[in-house]
């Protein structure tokens, strides 16, 4: 039997969603060990003089505790 955890984080990126998503899952895994899956929970842009300029994902991440 296994145990998970879900943790949430945000993160940013001024290029994508998709780039915010894999930079939060990439620093996720530096301190976390298990890391299983994320559940994307919102998205946000942020508009600066008519155009985006920043994505911002806040994710919960499932990781498996260790036994």
């Amino acid at each position: 039997m296994s145990v998970a955890r879900v943790t949430e984080i945000s993160a940013t990126s001024d290029k994508s969603f998709k780039d915010a998503i894999e930079a939060g899952i990439a620093r996720a895994n530096k301190t976390l060990r298990g890391v299983t899956g994320a559940w994307v929970k919102e998205q946000k842009v942020t508009v600066e003089k008519g155009r985006v300029t920043g994505y911002q994902v806040n994710m919960m991440v499932t990781f498996v505790l260790d036994d």
